[in-house]
């Protein structure tokens, strides 16, 4: 039903909108922001977004909901002033070099600025540095650039289940650390990069490799080639005033050329090996019935994090090498010996729209004798700065073709970028194009199911680690069962990976799909089987599907990377009953130091005993906000403070009929 409610005087509609930003930018009318993103919940910290109604009341656009006959403004004398000093009060805590800034030129914090018209800055700088975390191979954190806005502490937590960034310390303290203070790579990170894709300002940036590939480039005995993955073709047209979703291959061929590469392959072709290499796995272990489900390996984000939360199921991810690691393989193990050099002579580079291939091209199982198969990772937005810094005018840059005989491909490579796509291609090879649907149960779960052999093959896919999540703990709970499931880590797949242009909306991540398959379908060749020089590929090195050949080159083994032991996550053999006592253990900093995990241990085996078993619900938790008196627990709504195994017991004892 239609509603109507005055801004800045004039009478606007709405329907269903959640709050009144949403309907005022309806309206035409832009507000700033810092913490909202529609795909987040509301956090309505930064207050940018402030509008004033009728009788001076002042209000968060992003958490207050729109009503019929509402009426505020949005930009008053008021309004502005507070806007600016809000500002000035963020850029006094905030490193200023933005001169040598990565996001120069794309930070939401000098775009308002120069908006607002800030020139000066009344308050006095905040003393002293923070260091720099550069430990992880994708991801740089510099918290002198951190406005505590808090997306990229939701994203992590909220759309990608892994929660490795969080608030610390209060006041003029306050900041976004890992647990415990520790780097980025000593916790359980997966490199997916989209905190760094949320992040309006350079606190969160993507590692770079650009150097490296310069003086690469620069180097007379180097051939340097490049792959270019599928998802980068529909993307990387963005940062030169193209729509999203518009296909450039030629155009992205043309300026690698232009910048001095030697060689520009097709990631495609790899992924044409791929799902052939999948899918002579995946009928092994239906013809066994072992390791079902098959879980696709294509996204290293995800590999990652089945090693870290859930390596109970690594056996059950597919052995083959993703698609830029098969490529590098094939390229340094092949073609180095074709045209007749050493391996250590081929500069490998890949363009990619995700930063978790910077750290699986680190895996060391993807190195040779030292040297690695893969030498330097470029996301699209590296590709894109040194397009500029090259001086190459895109719109002017000649169409060519990818060279050969790794630059051809078919369809099913192709989509290998969005989400389905790894799937669709495995049951081409198979012989079956699968009709995907959505699940009844979960809307962001595709599900399809197809005839082989006398059974019903049941194939999901899914897109975002925390819908991921979901859907591994209906496994583990025996609600769902599927035989083959393709996971990208970040939504829509990898035309929303973290390394893309940004904004990185759902809508846009939309159209860049479309253009994606729209792409495929003007493609002659479907399925990866059709490809003539795959079929060479085999005939004149690897032998057949799955030979022990192929396996050498193409495949590769997952490790157990569990930081903390299982019984630290939850208290499962407790969680059958419905009326339990919930005791929970802070596992925070103080409570740690505190000796809060004997606590938790020493709890597990008391509470374990048959007088408490079924009765009771036990699991870690981060803070109560109580450190002075760690460690702390917890029973149901009752805080106790300098915890031991017996205050514990007596208060759960107090609370139940257990005697």
């Amino acid at each position: 039903m239609e509603k109507t409610m005055k801004i800045n005087g004039k009478q606007v509609s709405f329907t269903d909108e959640a709050n009144l930003l949403e309907v005022i930018r309806k309206a035409g009318i832009e507000l700033p922001t810092f913490c909202y993103h529609s795909e987040l919940s509301v956090y309505g910290a930064c207050r940018m977004c402030l509008v004033e109604d009728d009788n001076g009341r002042i209000m968060a656009a992003c958490s207050t909901p729109p009503r019929p006959g509402m009426s505020v403004k949005t930009h008053t004398e008021r309004l502005i002033r507070q806007r600016r000093v809000t500002l000035e009060l963020l850029l006094a805590n905030h490193d200023r070099e933005c001169t040598t800034c990565v996001k120069s030129g794309n930070c939401r914090l000098q775009e308002l600025a120069n908006i607002l018209g800030i020139g000066e800055i009344r308050f006095g700088q905040k003393n002293g540095r923070l260091p720099i975390d550069d430990s992880s191979p994708a991801i740089v954190r510099d918290p002198n650039k951190c406005i505590l806005c808090g997306d990229c502490v939701r994203m992590c937590e909220e759309v990608q289940g892994v929660g490795v960034l969080g608030f610390a310390y209060r006041g003029s303290n306050a900041k976004v650390v890992p647990p415990f203070n520790k780097n980025i790579s000593e916790v359980n990170c997966v490199d997916c990069g989209q905190c760094a894709a949320v992040c309006p300002t350079g606190a969160l940036t993507i590692a770079s490799h650009m150097e490296k590939v310069w003086s690469a480039l620069h180097d007379p005995q180097k051939t340097v080639v490049a792959q270019i993955a599928p998802a980068v073709r529909v993307s990387l047209g963005e940062e030169f005033g193209l729509k999203p979703g518009t296909p450039a291959t030629g155009k992205v061929v043309g300026a690698l050329k232009k910048i001095g590469f030697d060689k520009v392959f097709d990631t495609c072709f790899a992924a044409d090996v791929t799902a052939i290499e999948e899918s002579c796995e995946f009928l092994e272990r239906i013809s066994k019935n072992q390791r079902l489900p098959q879980f696709t390996s294509c996204c290293p984000a995800w590999v990652k994090y089945v090693e870290l939360h859930y390596p109970q199921y690594k056996d059950n991810i597919s052995t083959c090498r993703s698609p830029q690691q098969m490529f590098g393989s094939l390229m340094k193990g092949i073609y180095a010996k074709a045209i007749g050099t050493d391996s250590e002579n081929i500069f490998v580079v890949s363009i990619m729209p995700c930063t978790a291939k910077k750290s699986e091209a680190k895996r060391e199982e993807f190195f040779k004798n030292g040297v690695p198969d893969v030498d330097a990772v470029l996301t699209t937005q590296e590709l894109a700065r040194m397009i500029r810094e090259a001086g190459v005018v895109f719109d002017e840059v000649e169409e060519m073709p990818f060279d050969m005989p790794l630059g051809f491909a078919t369809g099913g490579g192709v989509i290998f970028g969005g989400s389905k796509g790894v799937a669709t291609a495995v049951m081409r090879v198979i012989g079956k194009e699968p009709d995907f649907k959505t699940d009844k149960d979960n809307p962001n779960i595709k599900t399809a199911e197809i005839d082989y052999n006398a059974r019903k093959i049941k194939v999901a896919t899914v897109s975002g680690l925390g819908n991921a999540k979901k859907l591994l703990e209906d496994l583990r709970a025996g609600n769902k069962y599927y035989d083959l499931i393709e996971v990208m880590a970040c939504s829509g797949g990898c035309i929303g990976g973290g390394g893309q242009p940004q904004p990185n909306s759902n809508d846009i991540r939309k159209s860049r799909k479309q253009g994606l398959f729209g792409h495929e379908k003007l493609m002659q060749l479907k399925s990866p089987l059709e490809n003539p020089v795959i079929k060479d590929l085999y005939k004149d090195n690897l032998g057949e599907p799955g030979s022990a050949k192929a396996h050498a080159m193409l495949h590769t083994t997952y490790t157990n990377r569990k930081r903390i032991n299982e019984s630290i996550c939850f208290f499962e053999e407790l969680l059958n009953t419905a009326k339990k006592r919930v005791v929970k253990v802070c596992v925070g900093t103080c409570c740690y130091l505190s000796g809060a995990y004997d606590l938790f241990s020493t709890l597990k085996d008391k509470l374990s005993q048959e007088d408490f078993k079924d009765k009771v619900e036990l699991a870690a938790t981060f803070c109560f906000e109580n450190c002075t008196q760690s460690p702390c627990v917890m029973v149901d709504d009752v805080l106790i403070g300098e915890a031991t195994v017996e205050k514990v017991i007596n208060e759960i004892l107090k609370q139940t009929a257990v005697q």
